[in-house]
């Protein structure tokens, strides 16, 4: 009776199985959606990019070293270099990947990395999908966030690399490429991926946006590239996040800038610019402002009145710091002397903020003394 059970449900496991790998696309995030396949696909990088695809007809690899700012392509691009020299029969086998924020310890380098860079690769099979790949004689073991392993851990993983350097490659990713120690930076290949620029962005999250059918305009799209502020996968997660909160509605409501900026913690424009027109600064008339009050509101209360309702709305003190930051040393009409004493407050109250300051008394007071300076 049971192994009729299972027998007659065998078929259906199957079934469901190849159900879930073909909905699972519409489950992915995005960010894994869209990642590159190839390196061709790699947004922005153009030297890397170049350098890299000589390896691919070379297959001489060396150890390598991606830095740059957070989203900007580093682990991405090394993925898609080893599928293209591995294919996806070898690739489980031949990359060994590791996020070295979560294994960073000296007992990680010398059981896992060292395990793995010791075996001899497997002779190449034949392709399933039907493609040549290089597939060189070598692994490769990706460390991400190298920049967060403890310094014994570094010194281990340097003599690694050179007892196994003919049978495995290491690629190392991080942030913060002084926080590597100088002798394993020096045994790598550098390659400093820089944030991408807006046009790159722009056409990236334009087909995103295409192959998903979400509506999109260009505002929308320039608020995304400014709010991440050069981070593709920062922007790409804002845009899934603001099409599920535009289709959780019946009809779907079209995606607007100031969802873009709710999304991202950002305060919205026209909160920043009103604020500062309470303080006295000028504020371009062409500027989103909603219901801006043109007469001078100069004066103690009504600074205090805006602090407390800015407060009130659960705006971080930092963030509005920042982007008040942002609108004060840009503006035109102030000249150099009123800019470098708003500055100084500025720094002051961010210094105060990250040492556990008071948040309403600090914008407060940052709101003030920008009053004062700018009255001046």
């Amino acid at each position: 009776m049971a192994s009729s059970f299972f027998t007659a449900k065998a078929p259906s496991t199957k079934n469901s199985t190849a159900t879930k790998q073909e909905i699972e696309p519409a489950l992915q995030p995005w960010v894994e959606k869209y990642r590159p396949k190839t390196i061709d696909d790699v947004s922005a990088q153009e030297h890397t990019i170049s350098v890299l695809q000589k390896t691919l007809t070379s297959t001489n690899l060396p150890h390598m070293l991606f830095y740059g700012p957070p989203g900007t392509g580093k682990t991405s691009t090394i993925l898609a270099l080893a599928r293209q020299l591995f294919g996806p029969d070898n690739f489980k086998n031949r990359v060994l990947e590791l996020n070295a924020s979560d294994e960073r310890g000296i007992s990680i380098v010398r059981e896992k990395i060292k395990n793995f860079a010791r075996q001899t690769p497997r002779a190449q099979a034949v392709a399933s999908d039907g493609k040549t790949y290089p597939c060189p004689p070598y692994k490769i073991i990706i460390l991400d966030e190298a920049d967060s392993m403890t310094q014994d851990a570094q010194g281990a993983l340097r003599r690694i690399m050179e007892t196994y350097a003919r049978i495995t490659r290491f690629c190392l990713v991080c942030n913060y490429v002084t926080r590597i120690i100088e002798p394993l930076a020096s045994r790598c290949s550098k390659f400093r991926f820089t944030p991408l620029d807006s046009n790159s962005a722009s056409l990236r999250l334009s087909h995103i946006a295409h192959c998903e059918n979400i509506p999109v305009s260009k505002p929308v799209i320039d608020a995304l590239i400014h709010t991440s502020s050069g981070d593709l996968r920062r922007a790409i997660t804002y845009l899934q996040s603001a099409s599920r909160l535009s289709s959780s509605t019946v009809p779907p409501t079209p995606i607007l800038p100031r969802d873009i900026q709710e999304i991202a913690g950002v305060v919205p424009d026209s909160v920043i610019t009103d604020f500062a027109r309470v303080l006295g600064v000028e504020v371009a008339d062409d500027m989103d402002v909603d219901e801006v009050p043109r007469q001078k509101q100069n004066g103690f209360e009504p600074i205090k009145k805006k602090v407390k309702f800015l407060m009130r709305e659960g705006y971080s003190a930092t963030q509005i710091i920042s982007q008040l930051h942002d609108l004060v040393i840009f503006n035109e009409t102030l000249d150099g002397r009123k800019k470098s004493a708003c500055a100084l407050v500025f720094a002051e109250a961010d210094k105060s903020l990250c040492d556990g300051g008071d948040e309403e008394l600090w914008v407060l007071e940052v709101g003030l003394r920008v009053h004062k300076a700018v009255a001046s």
